[in-house]
């Protein structure tokens, strides 16, 4: 069993980091590998709807964690997408590359468990977890529960690790990863598959 985390700060080891280390560190308790990516501090290519991955089977840009992640997708089997708040949002970076994975990475996601983590200093959190658990409503991936929202609190590393109850949810994120990982597993084996899509119908708003 493979979990994929993604850090969406660019600072690698501080507030965000601790929170989606202590969902691996629980992860890998119950025997799943959990490998965390860290999109950095470089500047990062937004998506430009060029729709050349569709073609390419990847991302058009490269260079960067997009294309990376996208590869290791392939053979993942559940997701967590942890960002810092900023302005009540996740970072303007991190929603660069969800955009891009999203977009281009849609058969490697779909049907598969996932679920977002936040950092805060204060506040910004619920609209921020909404922001990023709409990728996953869109592309059919079922969403992982927990006992609160799964957030953390704290500027400094430090601070989060005196977040109890924060890291106890993500704890408890992390064995509800498990169980639908292996829930899901089992639906398969018994030829339980995800239902058929129909055509997409595309419509707008114009009369």
């Amino acid at each position: 069993m493979k979990i994929l985390l993604l850090n969406g700060s660019p600072r690698e080891k501080e507030c965000t980091y601790t929170a989606l280390s202590e969902v691996a560190t629980e992860l890998e308790k119950h025997g799943a590998k959990a490998e965390i990516l860290q999109i950095g501090n470089k500047p990062l290519q937004g998506c430009i709807a060029c729709r050349a991955c569709q073609k390419l089977d990847r991302c058009t840009f490269g260079g960067d964690i997009v294309n990376v992640f996208l590869e290791k997708a392939k053979t993942a089997d559940g997701f967590i997408f942890g960002s810092p708040v900023y302005f009540a949002n996740p970072n303007g970076s991190m929603l660069a590359v969800m955009d891009r994975i999203f977009f281009s990475g849609k058969r490697w996601l779909s049907a598969k468990p996932a679920a977002a983590v936040v950092s805060a200093r204060r506040a910004g959190t619920t609209s921020a977890l909404d922001s990023l658990q709409k990728f996953f409503q869109i592309t059919g991936m079922p969403m992982v529960p927990a006992t609160y929202w799964p957030m953390v609190f704290g500027y400094k590393p430090t601070e989060v690790q005196e977040d109890k109850e924060g890291l106890q949810n993500l704890r408890e994120l992390a064995r509800q990863m498990i169980w639908m990982i292996t829930a899901t597993k089992a639906a398969k084996d018994a030829g339980l598959v995800p239902p058929e899509r129909e055509e997409k119908i595309w419509t707008n708003f114009m009369r």
